[in-house]
C-alpha cells in the first residue's frame, strides 16, 4: 500500500503523470518555479526519493536521469481508497459514510464505474431452482 505522497512529492508526480513521458529534474524544476521558489537540488532529492519508493523509474541520459511514472494517478488514488477502506473495522459503514460525502457528479461517476466493472467482470449467475441440488429431482 502506498503512503500518501507529501505536498512536494505530489506536485512533482502531478507533472510526471500529466506529461506522461520521461522527464528530467530540470523540466520539473522549471515548471515548479512558475509557482514557487525551489532549488534544483530539492527537486532532484524529491525525484530520487520517489524513485526509491517505487513511484518512478529512471534511465540515464547523458549526465542526467529521465524519470517515468510507474503507474498513473488513478491507480494511486485507488490504492489509497482501498487501504483506507481495508483499515476500517466496519467496511460497509465506511462505504456508506464515504458515499454520503459524494457530490451528485461523483455518485454518477461511481455508478458508471460499477456498470463498467459489472460488464467486464459479471458475477456468476445463481443456479436455477433445483439446478445443482442432487436432492431435487
Amino acid at each position: 500500500m502506498p503512503r500518501p505522497l507529501g505536498e512536494l512529492e505530489d506536485a512533482v508526480m502531478t507533472r510526471v503523470w500529466q506529461w506522461n513521458r520521461p522527464v528530467t529534474v530540470r523540466e520539473v524544476l522549471e515548471d515548479l518555479q512558475q509557482e514557487r521558489s525551489i532549488a534544483y537540488t530539492t527537486v532532484m532529492t524529491v525525484m530520487d526519493n520517489l524513485h526509491q519508493k517505487g513511484w518512478v523509474r529512471r534511465e540515464v541520459e547523458g549526465r542526467a536521469y529521465r524519470y517515468t511514472a510507474v503507474s498513473n494517478r488513478a491507480a494511486y488514488s485507488a490504492a489509497l481508497m482501498n487501504e483506507a477502506w481495508a483499515q476500517s473495522d466496519n467496511p460497509a459503514a465506511a462505504l456508506v459514510a464515504f458515499f454520503g460525502m459524494m457530490s451528485p457528479e461523483q455518485r454518477e461517476s461511481l455508478n458508471d464505474a460499477i456498470r463498467i466493472v459489472q460488464r467486464d467482470n459479471p458475477l456468476p449467475s445463481a443456479p436455477e431452482e433445483g439446478e445443482g441440488d442432487p436432492t431435487a429431482s
